[in-house]
């Protein structure tokens, strides 16, 4: 609007002069020269201020635009930093409540980084994932059943869980060879201390109720251990190696025969829960 105000300025200008008649004097003439010439430096004038109008209109446009493309690159950067939704992998529930729990792909992600023995690669294969998924599958079906049980909330009973967790993640961080290990690969798959804690909370819940389910009724006779021994130092007699008496390896034969039956029996518990009418497991996203 400005630069079309300075150019019907600078027409009128050149075209507002009277016309000059043939019977005008050389001086009227000369009057009328030098009037020309002071319309022309007029418009000179004028031309000048528009261009410096344009100009200062130009710096503003070209501001504007500068300012609107760092907006938008800073809502871009803004959108790009966002952590991206979780993925919900799985629901499971064996019946026993009305909303099913969820399994996410930061869950699995963070069982596989759990385990000790594990090189941690950032790419899981799909077999790695399913196994994972599986797991903990099965560790939820055990929780459902757990928290049937009523929970004893007496303060003793709180600290001594408390305390048992916190033995739980101390002993993590050793198998992972010291805690800064274990932190450095909690760190690399986004788990946090409370999501710890909270995991091994869960962890420890189901080591109770199985301990409360299955050990008391592991139970292993003379007969069984006899045979195992047998069958690990039998052979080794006269072999010239040192080979401990029954009564030497008694204990740690029964604590290895004791798990074994333990770890059989959660197997067929796992799979009833599996089979029975009221289990559910929905894959939402396959990995």
């Amino acid at each position: 609007m400005q630069i079309e105000n300075c150019k019907l300025e600078i027409a009128n200008l050149a075209t507002g002069a009277r016309p000059i008649s043939a019977e005008m004097s050389h001086d009227v003439r000369r009057g009328v020269s030098n009037r020309k010439h002071s319309r022309m430096d007029g418009v000179n004038m004028k031309s000048a201020i528009c261009n410096l109008h344009f100009s200062i209109f130009s710096f503003q446009f070209l501001s504007l635009i500068l300012a609107l493309c760092a907006a938008l690159f800073a809502l871009s950067a803004s959108a790009d930093a966002q952590v991206t939704t979780d993925k919900a992998v799985a629901t499971i529930t064996n019946g026993s409540q009305a909303i099913p729990d969820l399994i996410t792909y930061s869950d699995v992600m963070w069982q596989l980084a759990l385990e000790p023995g594990r090189v941690f690669d950032p790419r899981p294969s799909s077999p790695e994932l399913n196994q994972a998924l599986r797991t903990l599958e099965d560790q939820l079906l055990i929780l459902q059943e757990a928290r049937k049980l009523p929970l004893a909330e007496t303060n003793e009973a709180q600290k001594e869980f408390e305390d048992t967790v916190k033995k739980r993640r101390d002993e993590l961080a050793q198998s992972f060879g010291s805690r800064a290990h274990l932190e450095e690969r909690m760190s690399r798959v986004g788990l946090s201390s409370e999501h710890l804690d909270a995991i091994l909370r869960d962890r420890v819940t189901i080591e109770r109720y199985l301990a409360f389910r299955f050990r008391a009724f592991a139970l292993v006779s003379a007969r069984e251990i006899s045979d195992r021994y047998e069958k690990e130092y039998g052979r080794l007699r006269n072999s010239g190696r040192i080979v401990p008496t029954l009564d030497q390896a008694r204990d740690r034969i029964e604590h290895d025969l004791t798990e074994e039956k333990i770890a059989e029996e959660i197997d067929k518990f796992i799979d009833n829960l599996r089979d029975q009418s009221g289990t559910e497991i929905v894959v939402l996203y396959p990995v």
